[in-house]
């Protein structure tokens, strides 16, 4: 056994190991569903969320995610059904009430200890099974069956159709909110919607990813892609792929392993990113050198 540090009990084989990769691969099979589903809708939602300066709202909406899911699980309810009541009561307060950025900011930063706090109490305060109490903070792979698989796709499928049927507003009014309301566009109303629909997404990534690292999946991957491209066709496409990626990798890397997905998802998200990150600081320069060569 490989000691990873002196003295220390944590061995290799515990983060990355492939014995009977293939036996248990097939156990994961919703999971890996599951996470391409969730990195389709992250991807597209991220793309809007980095547009929109939203970050921090999707940690605040992950956090009554969290409280609504916990709560659920103690009631002995449904986690899922939980979990997308706590985002859509977040995000239906953000969205009506934080239309300037400086109001968003300041409900996201009430809410956010407050949903925590709530989901730490209900989470004490639950008897049951260990595995699910950190699974809904830390994520897990193994707790997507049939039904969340299916109730997943279901609500995937919501979010993708919406934001198919605003793509065009929404584009406009994340990009320039005062000019498309001169032009006729609901951007107050826009907002509520969009905010409905990132509910939705938070909801469902908490169910595979948790609700403490959400951000890898519904925002890194944007910022990512606006890194290498300001196309509004590929910004979309590359959120897409570097989401999938993640999520897929993260779960197909954590599948023999002891410890939970999240380290897997967030390690290849950022190390995407920093790659993104590189290759948009070269093509600067070569822009630039060309300039001065001009």
């Amino acid at each position: 056994m490989t000691v990873l540090a002196s003295g220390s009990d944590v061995s290799w084989s515990q983060i990355f190991n492939f014995t009977d990769y293939g036996s248990l691969l097939s156990l994961v099979q919703n999971s890996i569903i599951a996470g391409a589903l969730l990195g389709v809708v992250g991807g597209l939602l991220s793309t809007f969320v980095m547009m929109r300066d939203l970050p921090f709202a999707v940690h605040g909406i992950s956090e009554l995610s969290f409280a609504g899911a916990s709560g659920f699980l103690l009631a002995g309810w449904s986690v899922v059904a939980g979990s997308i009541v706590g985002s859509l009561v977040a995000a239906l307060i953000i969205g009506a009430l934080g239309v300037r950025a400086r109001d968003r900011n300041s409900i996201i930063g009430v809410l956010m200890p407050f949903g925590l706090g709530l989901g730490v109490l209900f989470l004490s305060l639950y008897r049951g099974r260990a595995a699910n109490k950190f699974g809904l903070l830390i994520g897990q792979i193994v707790a997507v069956d049939d039904s969340k698989l299916t109730t997943l796709a279901s609500v995937s499928a919501v979010v993708v159709v919406g934001l198919a049927l605003l793509w065009r507003p929404l584009t406009f009014a994340s990009v320039d909110p005062e000019l498309a309301a001169a032009r006729g566009v609901p951007v107050r109303i826009l907002s509520p919607v969009f905010m409905i629909l990132l509910g939705l997404g938070v909801a469902m990534s908490v169910q595979i990813v948790g609700a403490l690292l959400v951000l890898s999946i519904v925002c890194t991957p944007a910022a990512a892609a606006m890194r290498v491209t300001s196309s509004p066709a590929l910004v979309p496409l590359l959120s897409v792929a570097f989401a999938v990626t993640s999520m897929v990798g993260g779960i197909l890397l954590a599948v023999g392993a002891s410890v939970p997905i999240t380290p897997y998802v967030t390690t290849i998200s950022f190390l995407i990113y920093l790659v993104c990150r590189g290759l948009g600081v070269l093509r600067a320069r070569r822009a630039t050198g060309a300039v001065a060569a001009a």
